[in-house]
């Protein structure tokens, strides 16, 4: 994980909203100490980096607003709770407080972070940052075979206090919304890509439950 990479990133997104390099230096280090928890075997600073990957390849209408919705979307993140984008929301508005990023666009980068709640749901056609920053986050269904399984094996280890009794029906039910949703990715390049590997991903991990277990 290159950590100078993100903070290069990060200082370079968010010093025209903040001077003060002291209290910049104080965030990134709690969100780099949230994404790197021990708990977090997935939901971790790679899942950044991947995020930031995927959106580079894409011109944006508002780029600092994407960049802050990916840095943000999962610094709550504790898998036995249902409110981690909506806390997460709330972090990211108690620092853009503090800079002079205007209201709107603060309350656009809250509202980009609750919507990866629940990626199934219908979203605006037209609305080019926010399709593009959830397909991103959706993008490792569509990861080839081995880097899927890690992912499918990294989310079991982030759920590792619910038995597997309780964990397998959660998870088939996730699986199966997945896969009965019309679209997963919104964006023509993106969905091209990864809608066939993802739906072929979800169906095999779905198999592997219904027979018992994730493969070792």
């Amino acid at each position: 994980m290159n950590f100078a990479s993100l903070s290069q990133q990060w200082h370079a997104l968010t010093t025209p909203l903040l001077p003060d390099a002291a209290r910049r230096e104080a965030e990134l280090s709690q969100l780099i100490a949230a994404y790197s928890a021990p708990g977090r075997h997935y939901h971790n600073v790679q899942h950044l980096e991947n995020l930031f990957a995927q959106v580079a390849a894409f011109p944006l209408q508002d780029a600092v607003v994407v960049g802050l919705a990916i840095w943000y979307h999962d610094a709550v993140y504790e898998a036995l709770r249902g409110d981690n984008e909506a806390k997460s929301a709330e972090w990211a508005l108690a620092f853009l407080a503090k800079t002079t990023l205007e209201p709107a666009r603060c309350a656009r980068v809250a509202d980009l972070i609750r919507r990866t709640a629940d990626h199934t749901q219908p979203q605006p056609p037209d609305d080019a940052d926010l399709l593009l920053f959830l397909d991103a986050d959706l993008s490792i269904l569509g990861a080839p075979q081995a880097a899927y399984w890690d992912y499918a094996r990294q989310v079991r280890r982030e759920y590792r206090l619910v038995p597997d009794l309780l964990y397998r029906p959660g998870r088939r039910k996730v699986l199966a919304k997945l896969l009965a949703a019309p679209v997963l990715f919104h964006t023509p390049t993106l969905r091209e890509a990864f809608d066939a590997p993802a739906r072929r991903n979800l169906q095999a991990e779905l198999a592997a439950w219904e027979q018992g277990n994730l493969p070792a």
